[in-house]
């Protein structure tokens, strides 16, 4: 951290997150287990959830990741960067406790920058508040929906509402017993230019017509939060309900999926974080032929790249925080893309060496790590698949590479020696280089 200036107040909050996460978080897992079981329903919301947040609440470790002064804390990408790693160490508990857990954090920012009065009154509010939360519905099971274009979810106008027709899925936290509004995304003009089609509205989750169709699991984990399969058909939403305007979907989304990124991957390092751990505590304590696991040499490599891939992996995320934070979310877009990239499979391989190091044990639900397997292996698939990141990456590199050039590499070729090119020139300045032979 020392490569980054943070203020003292960051580094306040960083202590007194620790502090909570020793003293409540940490104990409050084997309760919340118990509780979850005792109910019989995989999307309980068990007490002491309830407990955490007030006692998160009481030491002002609440909203930590608004950026708004007025809303939250105000701390920047970089200043919350090191408290989302830490509340990655208890995932299920930590970011909902200090009311900054997904999706919720993307939709509160959303409703900050543009929702209405209503909006911030009805939902926002309560959001900030702990009191509900939200889901965002952009998933589409007919289309390839990380392409945002093939949105086919319809929006049509009628008069001073919208009606909507169409399903979504993969709706995270919409089974919450506490959800309560969902921010839509569907197409309103199939005319219009590619990136003008869709738009963005606030739908009550009881509103007539919405029908939740059932949750689906997650490599065979039915998830507290949920991921919801939701029907729409004929449910009508007033104008006054549009986010922003007709048209503005798709540069909403670019807007909210930037913070919720990163934020995504400060979790998958601290989750990476208890992985080690675990790992180094397992390999000490087990003997295998007559020796510690932590004396074989592929379990120390093991352990030594752990640290190692940690280490480089949150430079890059704070590298990302701290362009978004000077040069903004559209300048960091290739650090954005590079660390969701590079997070969650850095982490997934930390996991999976620890469940090897654990045996039998690591595939069971005695220890965390074979859920934090599956939520990181679904990661690489949410806010966007490896593939469209990778995708992003190379058209920014490959643009920047030739936008550099003055003109394209193309061989020259002598008179008195057709057919072996002699020199290339291009580049830069257009350098001439001396071919080999």
């Amino acid at each position: 951290m020392e490569l980054f200036d943070v203020s003292d107040r960051a580094k306040r909050y960083r202590d007194d997150l620790l502090e909570f996460m020793d003293e409540h978080v940490y104990p409050a897992e084997a309760v919340y287990e118990e509780q979850m079981r005792a109910s019989g329903d995989p999307h309980h919301q068990p007490p002491i959830v309830e407990e955490l947040k007030s006692e998160a609440r009481r030491r002002g470790l609440w909203n930590l990741f608004h950026p708004h002064p007025e809303w939250g804390p105000g701390l920047t990408n970089l200043e919350y960067a090191p408290l989302a790693e830490i509340m990655g160490r208890s995932a299920h508990l930590a970011p909902e406790a200090t009311n900054c857990a997904a999706p919720d954090t993307g939709n509160m920012e959303v409703l900050t920058l543009f929702g209405s009065a209503e909006h911030k009154e009805k939902y926002l509010r309560p959001l900030l508040d702990g009191t509900i939360r939200s889901a965002f519905a952009m998933t589409e099971p007919g289309v390839a929906s990380s392409d945002a274009t093939n949105i086919e979810l319809r929006m049509e106008r009628d008069g001073d509402h919208y009606v909507l027709n169409g399903r979504k899925w993969f709706a995270s936290n919409a089974m919450h017993r506490n959800c309560r509004v969902l921010i839509v995304m569907g197409r309103t003009d199939p005319d219009a230019p590619p990136h003008r089609r869709q738009s963005m509205m606030v739908v009550p989750i009881d509103a007539p017509g919405v029908t939740i169709v059932r949750s689906l699991p997650v490599f065979g984990y039915m998830d507290r939060e949920g991921h919801a399969e939701i029907l729409f058909q004929d449910v009508r939403v007033p104008v006054s309900d549009v986010l922003k305007g007709e048209g503005e979907g798709f540069a909403i989304s670019q807007a909210r999926l930037g913070p919720g990124r990163i934020h995504h991957c400060m979790r998958a390092i601290g989750v990476a974080e208890r992985a080690l751990e675990l790992m180094c505590r397992r390999a000490d304590e087990r003997v295998a032929f007559g020796h510690r696991l932590s004396d074989s040499a592929n379990i120390r490599d093991w352990i030594a790249e752990a640290r190692v891939d940690i280490e480089r992996t949150r430079l890059l995320t704070l590298k990302a925080a701290w362009m978004m934070d000077t040069a903004g979310n559209k300048a960091a877009r290739m650090e954005i893309a590079a660390i969701k990239v590079a997070a969650p499979g850095m982490a997934l391989k930390i996991v999976d060496r620890a469940i090897q190091v654990h045996g039998g044990g690591g595939v069971t639900d005695d220890f965390p790590l074979a859920n934090a397997w599956a939520q990181l292996r679904t990661l690489r698939l949410a806010d966007g698949p490896d593939e469209v990141h990778k995708r992003a990456i190379a058209i920014q590199e490959l643009r920047k590479h030739r936008d550099a050039a003055d003109r394209p590499w193309v061989p020259e070729v002598p008179a008195d020696r057709p057919g072996r090119p002699a020199v290339v020139s291009g580049g830069r300045r257009g350098e001439r280089e001396t071919a080999g032979a």
